[in-house]
């Protein structure tokens, strides 16, 4: 505990730091509340983003031999671009995903296999989940360090800051009340003792 003055107006900073620190709380509180919240939601949804991509692979299984086959399937895959944006939970600025841009490719015919296209669709599918997996993470991390650092702030106001305030005015008001006290003692002393001067 820091070293305090026991004066009134040190009094009334403490009282004011008391009061701000409580109207400081609750906001924290429901910040925190907020963020898990929102941290518990954006776990549901990576699984369920893990799950679907679970089964694109086990749904391919039957299909593994014919990916073996040198057809070019890179060649009829090409990602162009990821739109990516900026959204806001609980004053923490997150990555949000916008649009996956796959460039259209014209495949012959003639010249590759007729499962080409449903191959390139669930190649499409996996990268568009791998990316959605990939943002939801970064989502994720960016509101874990935010729910960190308010539980920080919480159990700082909740266990130090206003414990330590309250106990400063309780110091505060004993040295004050004390100190009136020996101020009426002295008075009294003084009183009594000035008419045995004047005699």
């Amino acid at each position: 505990m820091s070293k305090i003055k026991h004066t009134k107006n040190e009094l009334k900073a403490q009282r004011d730091a008391l009061r701000r620190f409580k109207r400081y709380l609750p906001t924290l509180l429901l910040k925190k509340q907020q963020l898990q919240m929102e941290m518990r939601q954006l776990e549901q949804r990576m699984e369920e983003v893990r799950g679907e991509e679970e089964r694109l692979v086990t749904g391919l299984a039957a299909w593994l031999r014919l990916f073996a086959e040198p057809v070019g399937l890179a060649a009829a895959v090409k990602l162009v671009s990821v739109k990516t944006g900026t959204g806001n939970i609980a004053g923490v600025n997150i990555p949000t995903l916008q649009e996956i841009e796959f460039a259209p490719v014209a495949v012959d015919l003639y010249q590759t296999p007729s499962w080409l296209d449903e191959g390139a669709q669930a190649v499409e599918q996996r990268v568009r989940l791998r990316i959605e997996l990939e943002i939801l993470a970064e989502q994720h991390r960016l509101l874990a360090e935010e729910l960190r650092t308010t539980s920080q702030r919480v159990n700082l106001f909740e266990k130090v800051k206003i414990p330590e305030c309250e106990e400063n005015i309780r110091v505060i008001r004993i040295f004050l009340g004390d100190a009136q006290t020996a101020d009426v003692a002295r008075s009294k002393l003084a009183k009594s003792k000035a008419p045995e001067i004047a005699a």
